[in-house]
């Protein structure tokens, strides 16, 4: 059932291999002795061990393909994560601007932000909006990575604290958190915001190494770094809810 066709990602994308109907991500880890297989969000997805070999990988999908159709039909009938359709000309927001997806049929290649558009190249399959924003969110996260630690890099010394690592993570109703030795977590969400929301949230995580809770000297450290905050604050009150792939 597998079509025995390797896709290597770039940009530390993930293997995807190409079903009847659908693609499958593969994660390979040394943790597991076992593969799984488990459909999220209409993707499907494989965990086997590192070094397993790629026929192996494609039987075991092979023998699940009714089990993979069943649910990605099931999923099919579920509410969806957002209106979006996921077709060329539809706006995404990046900091703050928007930009327009444009979406080719051919050979899965790694999401791009080409001449002010973000380019999706992936085959033609029957679910291919799952996948196209399974690779957006991908693209998301990898930028969110890169433009939050520039922004700690660059607000370190004026908040007048190191961190440790820096990790972006999905969260459901908050945009980071950090611990008292370092470790700072994003929502990759924010970088959908304007790039002042991104500078406001980076700062507030900063300034909780420094005090770990809302108190008066808390908002007294943002404010001396960010002194239009309470702005910052309102907007992600108002349009958080809205920053959805």
């Amino acid at each position: 059932m597998v079509i025995s066709k390797l896709m290597k990602m770039q940009n530390n994308e993930p293997e995807v291999i190409q079903g009847k109907g659908y693609l499958v991500e593969i994660t390979r880890t040394s943790r597991t002795k076992t593969a799984s297989l488990k459909v999220e969000d209409g993707v499907v997805m494989v965990v086997v061990p590192k070094k397993l070999d790629i026929t192996k990988i494609e039987k075991i999908v092979a023998d699940r393909h009714v089990w993979i159709m069943s649910k990605i039909a099931l999923h099919s009938t579920a509410t969806p994560a957002s209106n979006k359709q996921y077709v060329s000309g539809e706006a995404f927001p990046y900091l703050g601007r928007n930009y327009r997806l444009k979406v080719l049929k051919g050979d899965l290649g790694p999401t791009k932000l080409i001449n002010g558009r973000i380019t999706v190249s992936i085959p033609d399959i029957t679910q291919q909006h799952h996948y196209i924003r399974r690779f957006l969110v991908n693209w998301y996260k990898r930028n969110a990575l890169k433009k939050i630690t520039e922004k700690v890099q660059r607000y370190e010394p004026l908040v007048g604290v190191e961190t440790s690592v820096i990790r972006i993570k999905e969260f459901k109703s908050r945009w980071g958190s950090c611990t008292p030795y370092g470790d700072i977590e994003f929502n990759w969400v924010i970088v959908m915001a304007p790039n002042r929301i991104v500078d406001y949230v980076v700062v507030h995580e900063l300034c909780h190494l420094l005090h770990h809770d809302h108190s008066p000297q808390f908002w007294k450290e943002v404010e001396r770094v960010i002194p239009d905050y309470q702005e910052c604050k309102e907007w992600l009150k108002v349009n958080g809810h809205g920053l959805v792939v």
